[in-house]
């Protein structure tokens, strides 16, 4: 055991429990080192001593910007990331001066109460206490700063998560008649392909085949590329951007300048449009993809073959369509009567090859 200098700074190595540990007194000063020193000697000869973790002087802030700033913002996608960023904004207020020790299951159950009373969704709620929850387990795994989550004390707050609304062929028409002119292209390819807001504006020619009449998409989380196949009616869609490509870029949608499309400039257009038509409570999402993954179950595709359109991850997150178009269900339950049919039949053959051996 003694005192040494790292720098400026001195530091004390120990063992305790066959363990040896390195720590520094944070001073510049010898005697005061020594002081610091002697005291944690004097601890572990009465048995008083115990590690001391260093989220025992670690804010939630600093949790939080090591959180952003070494992990959101490395391994999530931009638009994943602003939304981090966001979302961190009421955490901070609550929590941000606490030492992450002292952020108890009763604290984040009581910020959950006050968020509720504030308006908060359910489902807002639920995504700060993950993000919450997921810079503790860090702190706990890679950072080494405390040993337990208290966010995994607290349960979630309860949500329908099942999304009804979709658009009919009149609510798209009229959706369609009230777009300006630049949005119209978009929603359609939208409408028939299924593709994410994102991927519609960020679509560029080098992804678009008019030839095979296909489209690939490159997936930012898992970084595989889909290849899907396009309807007519998006062909004619591409097939008409093709002939105004801007000769600068490669954008599909592209503004004034060349750009691609601000989402912000793309939803104030959609939501004008929405309100000229007196269609409520329409959002990007229902009209577009909800509505893909609808008509396609409304038609008898099974959702297996939807999952794959419309690149959802599990089969579960395409079960809520499943409902819309229950004929769909039917050729799959009528084989149990085309069997009992088939049985009976041989069943049948059976007994009559049975009266002509005996007779």
């Amino acid at each position: 055991m003694g005192l040494y200098r790292r720098g400026k700074v001195w530091h004390m190595s120990f063992v305790y429990k066959g363990r040896r540990y390195r720590k520094s007194t944070e001073t510049e000063d010898r005697k005061l080192a020594q002081r610091i020193y002697d005291k944690v000697k004097g601890e572990i000869a009465e048995g008083r001593w115990f590690e001391r973790l260093p989220g025992e002087e670690k804010t939630f802030r600093e949790m939080i910007e090591k959180y952003l700033s070494e992990h959101s913002a490395r391994n999530k996608a931009l638009k994943s990331h602003i939304r981090d960023k966001s979302l961190t904004g009421h955490l901070l207020k609550s929590f941000g001066d606490y030492t992450i020790m002292e952020i108890t299951p009763k604290l984040i159950a009581e910020y959950k109460t006050r968020r509720r009373e504030e308006g908060a969704a359910p489902k807002t709620i639920n995504h700060e206490l993950t993000l919450m929850s997921h810079a503790f387990n860090l702190a706990i795994k890679e950072w080494e700063w405390i040993k337990e989550n208290p966010v995994s004390k607290v349960s979630k707050e309860k949500f329908n998560n099942l999304i009804e609304r979709w658009m009919t062929y009149e609510e798209e028409n009229k959706l369609l008649s009230h777009s300006i002119e630049w949005l119209r292209p978009i929603l359609i390819l939208g409408i028939e392909t299924g593709l994410r807001q994102s991927e519609l504006l960020n679509l560029q020619w080098p992804q678009v085949n008019l030839f095979k009449k296909t489209l690939s998409i490159l997936e930012q989380k898992n970084k595989n590329r889909d290849t899907l196949p396009l309807n007519e009616k998006a062909l004619e869609i591409l097939k008409a951007r093709a002939k105004v490509r801007h000769i600068k870029s490669n954008f599909v949608f592209f503004n004034g300048n060349g750009n691609r499309i601000d989402a912000r400039d793309l939803l104030r257009a959609f939501y004008s449009a929405t309100k000229k038509a007196s269609l409520q409570g329409l959002r990007w999402h229902d009209a577009t993809r909800h509505t893909f993954a609808t008509r396609l179950v409304q038609g008898g595709v099974d959702i297996y073959t939807v999952q794959k359109l419309g690149r959802w991850k599990t089969i579960s997150m395409v079960q809520r369509y499943a409902h819309h178009y229950p004929e769909s269900l039917r050729p799959s339950i009528e084989v149990l009567d085309r069997m009992r049919r088939e049985s009976v039949t041989i069943q049948s053959q059976f007994q009559k090859e049975g009266v002509n051996q005996n007779g």
